[in-house]
């Protein structure tokens, strides 16, 4: 059978539990090569979505596809292939960390080298503790390396750097890079906004069930158009100053006052907005301390397509 050019082909999912519709036609595709980052609030349908790409659901309605293969009935074939993170647990309770390890790769035709993988991250001083005693930072880089240590094709991560201290955080963040460039498809969910828009390819976003955005890290935050400028002046504003700027700006940008001394400036921010601020402080006779450019991060596209904070 010839491969999927996708790694993932969802169309048109739907899954029920009852009377309540957990995912609800939802059409996606994962790319190969790719770090696809699915993300949505809790009860959004992702984890149904990605444990019926895994095997473990059926499909009730539409089609999933997973390396061309079908994730319920292929799933001999599939799980050579496919390596699985999971948020918490894998491992038995009083195993020792890299005697898990070994036993996960002795279970692959072509494992990785156990040692390289067990230094890379950090596991060589918690080698001997029983997986139990191991801190929630230690079982998540466990876990990460039991998924790629078969050398899989595609591997899905849950929450990878959850508990994980900044330096192990940068490490795994490194690996998955190198996987990517290395050809292995990664399909990540995480509540870390800045390590889906620092890793991604490509963002879908989920809520209640169904699809609400997809693209880039860039193409989500700027689709947006909602930039802010922060301006400062040296002395107070003139009275109406908001009102005043918000007119020669024009329509779809919104002023606000934050105190007497400062302006946030929300819409397109490009070269013709900060002319016309620029313009208009010298006209007013008001004189600029700073003008700081920030553009919407993906936890403020998330916020404004869902409604809803994302926590753990």
């Amino acid at each position: 059978m010839p491969s999927s050019p996708a790694a993932v082909e969802i169309e048109g999912l739907v899954m029920q539990y009852g009377a309540k519709t957990a995912v609800d036609d939802l059409s996606l595709i994962v790319e190969r090569g790719t770090i696809t980052s699915v993300l949505g609030p809790n009860g959004a349908g992702k984890t149904t979505t990605l444990e019926t790409c895994e095997g473990f659901r059926r499909a009730q309605q539409g089609t999933v596809r997973v390396l061309g293969l079908d994730p319920h009935a292929q799933r001999s074939q599939m799980l050579p292939r496919i390596g699985v993170m999971l948020q918490s647990g894998g491992a038995w309770s009083g195993v020792r960390a890299v005697e898990m390890l070994r036993h996960i790769a002795s279970l692959h035709a072509h494992p990785m080298p156990i040692e390289p993988l067990v230094e890379r991250l950090g596991l060589g001083d918690c080698g001997r503790t029983p997986y139990r005693r191991l801190s929630g930072g230690q079982q998540q880089r466990l876990g990460l390396a039991m998924a790629i240590v078969g050398r899989p094709e595609l591997v899905f991560v849950d929450e990878p750097t959850a508990g994980m201290d900044p330096a192990a955080r940068r490490t795994t963040w490194e690996l998955l890079e190198e996987l990517r460039e290395a050809g292995v498809t990664i399909v990540l969910t995480t509540h870390h906004m800045d390590e889906a828009e620092r890793l991604s390819d490509q963002v879908h976003v989920i809520d209640r069930g169904r699809l609400v955005a997809s693209g880039t890290p860039f193409e989500l935050t700027r689709a947006r158009e909602q930039a802010t400028i922060r301006l400062v002046v040296t002395e107070p504003f003139p009275p109406g100053s908001p009102v005043a700027l918000q007119h020669a700006l024009g329509e779809g940008t919104e002023v606000q006052e934050l105190n007497g001394q400062s302006l946030l400036i929300t819409g397109r921010a490009d070269s013709s907005t900060l002319a016309t601020v620029a313009r208009w402080c010298e006209e007013h006779h008001v004189l600029p301390e700073s003008m700081v450019l920030a553009q919407r991060s993906l936890e403020d596209v998330f916020l404004q397509l869902t409604g809803r904070e994302f926590t753990p």
